[in-house]
């Protein structure tokens, strides 16, 4: 689905190209699969409880950072949620997150559910590493998940953004190296864009979300683990298995 501008076939005549907005629509079903398998799982009201309080403590983060320049404190919170609570829990809290920040800061648009997607990832990942680790180990393991996932995230959104962001080469008009092509080879396009994310993201917004992800997982990582542990004995949610 982010893939779009890639995978497209655009037909010679076609004189119009959106996205698959349609498949938008599963976003909801697959919240709901989600929540049905926690629930199955052990989940009771209290860990919605805690669902529902870090999604809004999310959202307050989200719009007192703004994300300028790239400064952006909701991812670090929704990582170390999926760390101890799980890969559904920190899937579920990436949707919810960026839902209930953008009717905070008015950020509803048709870019809101590809942010809910790939952020859900985000925390989903943060479940999915080992266990096994932890004390400082733990910290740098999330720290650097925190960097790779700034940086696939600015990725990601850049991806499904980009024909809008970067304009559409249409025979006959102005265009640039980095436009998208419809209907162009999967490479040249690959290329173009490529080249896009380079210019536009990489080397700013996204390293600086990567590094705030970083120095707040480091800086305040061992305080909110304790603090969420704590939280989940006390919810009746499966436990970790206990570091050998």
């Amino acid at each position: 689905m982010l893939a779009w501008p890639l995978l497209l076939d655009v037909p010679a005549d076609a004189e119009r190209v959106d996205p698959p907005f349609l498949f938008l629509l599963l976003l909801p079903v697959i919240l709901g699969v989600v929540l049905a398998e926690m629930s199955e799982g052990g989940m009771d009201a209290r860990v919605l409880a805690v669902l529902g309080v870090l999604s809004a403590v999310n959202a307050v983060l989200r719009l007192a950072s703004a994300g300028t320049a790239g400064l952006e404190l909701v991812f670090f919170l929704l990582i170390l949620g999926g760390r101890v609570f799980g890969a559904g829990f920190g899937f579920v809290l990436g949707c919810t997150s960026l839902f209930a920040s953008a009717l905070m800061t008015a950020g509803v648009g048709p870019w809101l559910p590809f942010q809910m997607l790939v952020a859900a990832w985000v925390g989903m990942g943060a479940g999915l590493l080992p266990r096994r680790i932890r004390g400082r180990g733990e910290i740098a393991l999330l720290a650097a998940y925190g960097v790779v996932s700034a940086y696939l995230y600015g990725l990601l959104m850049n991806l499904q953004g980009w024909p809008f962001m970067a304009g559409v080469q249409v025979p006959g008009q102005d265009s640039t190296e980095i436009s998208y092509v419809p209907g162009a080879p999967l490479l040249d396009n690959l290329h173009h864009f490529v080249v896009y994310t380079l210019l536009t993201s990489t080397g700013g917004w996204d390293t600086g979300r990567a590094i705030t992800n970083a120095l707040a997982i480091v800086l305040l990582g061992p305080a909110v683990l304790v603090t969420l542990r704590r939280a989940a004995r006390r919810a009746r949610i499966a436990p970790e298995p206990a570091p050998r």
